[in-house]
């Protein structure tokens, strides 16, 4: 299949699966507010999807290295379809008590979730060629900054102007798009003589492939550790009603312009591939996100602070693209559903462990020296894998591809 076909198929499941998950989530918060009138049970919506996620990722590893991709991808939206119209019934009155079932649906999303990262890229590697890998990369990295913005702004117009039970269907019809274009992907997977079926060794096998590949695990731990400190998003509400003292319009324009940064920068990156320096670049995208946050974080005007946080979106959007560009073209087909599972924990663990650590230290330290904290901890962060890891500011993304 031409490249350019291909990847609009497999384009079309991530955006399907992606818009499907983001009317979801943002419905499922007003829905279970409306019931409980309880901040906790907000809260308790990350923990009920994160514990089956972490549980099922690794296994869904192993899965996509061992069986049909393509079904894998088409459970994975499947799971989004049924979750939608369950969901559905309950906006409908037809299922009670209302309370724990949301919860238990939430649970659902966790395991596609699980199934759909290591699906998605498992095939994106394996489709897409490996000189026109970082293009395509940047590309879906705009797309899904898209989804991102695109996905919780269209579930708050469907709750507002018609109701739940509407916006439940938009999720699952999104969910339908997704399954289509599972169908129209065509991939032949590799059978590797290496392959085990035994899910602890093949488990092992993954951690022990990234441990001996210093360019894909300095990778990683650089962004860990980056989104760990220097992730503001989950504070933004405090900041804009104790610093800015405005009101949820000016909460959206500052979730806004991180994801706007992003989809610039993705358009750009590609026509214009990073493929020389490619390492440097990375190095110096995670210390500008710090930088921006620190520079977010000493801002007292709105229009100042969404620029620096429309910085951060484009240093993030580089970092993004050579980082998955690196893990994608250095894994080899038959370990490409673990290798992302493993570096799909590490992106999971970070966003959740960053929003807590992002409310201890603002609690500990107060807001703006908690914000200014996290950014020149980023920047050491940066310094810490120069020295660590020289080889990766050499790194060339055109030597390996």
């Amino acid at each position: 299949m031409n490249p350019s076909k291909a990847f609009r198929t497999l384009l079309l499941y991530r955006i399907g699966a992606t818009l499907s998950y983001q009317i979801m989530m943002v419905a499922v918060g007003w829905h279970l507010y409306e019931i409980t009138h309880s901040v906790v049970s907000l809260g308790l919506i990350g923990l009920a999807e994160l514990v089956p996620y972490f549980l099922l990722a690794l296994y869904s590893g192993h899965a996509v290295d061992h069986y049909s991709r393509k079904l894998i991808s088409g459970i994975a939206s499947t799971i989004h379809i049924l979750v939608a119209l369950f969901l559905t019934a309950i906006a409908l009155g037809w299922l009670s008590p209302p309370v724990p079932l949301i919860y238990t649906a939430v649970g659902f999303i966790g395991v596609a979730r699980a199934l759909l990262r290591p699906s998605y890229q498992a095939l994106f590697g394996q489709i897409i060629p490996r000189d026109q890998l970082t293009k395509y990369m940047a590309y879906a990295n705009a797309s899904f900054q898209i989804c991102v913005v695109a996905g919780p702004g269209l579930g708050g117009l469907m709750i507002g102007f018609t109701s739940l039970t509407w916006t439940y269907v938009l999720a699952a019809l999104c969910g339908v798009v997704s399954l289509y274009g599972v169908t129209f992907i065509k991939a032949q997977q590799e059978k590797s003589s290496h392959a085990n079926s035994h899910f602890l060794k093949s488990f092992m096998e993954g951690f022990d492939y990234v441990k001996k590949h210093e360019l894909i695990l300095s990778t990683m731990a650089l962004d860990m550790f980056a989104v760990l400190f220097g992730g503001a998003v989950s504070i933004l509400p405090a900041f804009v009603s104790e610093v800015l003292h405005a009101g949820p319009e000016v909460l959206g324009i500052l979730r806004a312009a991180p994801a706007a940064g992003s989809v610039l920068t993705g358009v750009f990156l590609a026509t214009r591939p990073i493929l020389n320096d490619s390492g440097k670049y990375l190095l110096l995208a995670v210390a500008g996100f710090g930088l921006s946050i620190i520079g977010f974080g000493l801002s007292t005007h709105l229009w100042v602070c969404a620029l620096f946080l429309f910085a951060s979106g484009c240093c993030d959007s580089v970092s993004v693209v050579v980082r998955s560009s690196i893990v994608q073209l250095t894994t080899p087909d038959h370990m490409r559903g673990r290798i992302s599972a493993i570096n799909g924990i590490f992106i999971g663990s970070s966003n959740e462990l960053g929003a807590l650590e992002s409310g201890i230290a603002a609690s500990l330290l107060g807001l703006v020296p908690s914000i200014i904290f996290g950014g020149f901890a980023t920047v050491g962060i940066v310094f810490i894998t120069y020295k660590l890891a020289p080889h990766l500011y050499k790194f060339h993304i055109r030597d390996i591809t």
